[in-house]
């Protein structure tokens, strides 16, 4: 079984491409910041660097809603390949194609990390103390509940 599960920030805006021909698909690829448990002696990294890669709705999704910044969740797959650069090196890959992704934290909290939130996104109602929605005064309609 070849299943990840990951939860971090963005490092950069997602870089979106689409492939050629007729039905052009969307690639978008990002880095996650995902943070160590545990730090080892005289090791002073305490995220590990991943790179994902989504295609098709998850690429758009990408496009349209992550920036830089924002906490996500991400179950994939990893991916292993190979090329050879210019210099006639072979190089290595290990990508997580993202399966699915989700926001991994509130409007609220994104903003107070810098992270983005969308324009068109409708913002949540303001909560009174209690966790109840504020209802504002001269609603003459029943509520439609007892």
């Amino acid at each position: 079984m070849n299943k990840v599960i990951l939860m971090g920030r963005l490092t950069r805006d997602p870089e979106i491409r689409y492939s050629q021909g007729e039905q052009s698909t969307a690639v978008a690829r990002y880095t996650l910041a995902v943070d160590r448990r545990f730090r080892r002696d005289g090791d002073q990294q305490t995220a590990d660097f991943i790179g994902c890669v989504a295609f098709g709705r998850q690429g758009e999704f990408a496009e349209k809603y992550l920036r830089k910044g924002i906490k996500i969740a991400v179950v994939g797959r990893i991916q292993t390949g190979s090329y050879t650069n210019r210099d006639g090196q072979k190089v290595y890959t290990t990508d997580v194609v993202v399966e699915e992704q989700e926001f991994a934290e509130s409007k609220a909290s994104g903003e107070s990390n810098g992270g983005f939130v969308p324009a068109d996104r409708p913002s949540p109602s303001v909560a009174a103390g209690d966790g109840f929605m504020n209802i504002p005064d001269g609603i003459d309609e029943e509520l439609p509940f007892n």
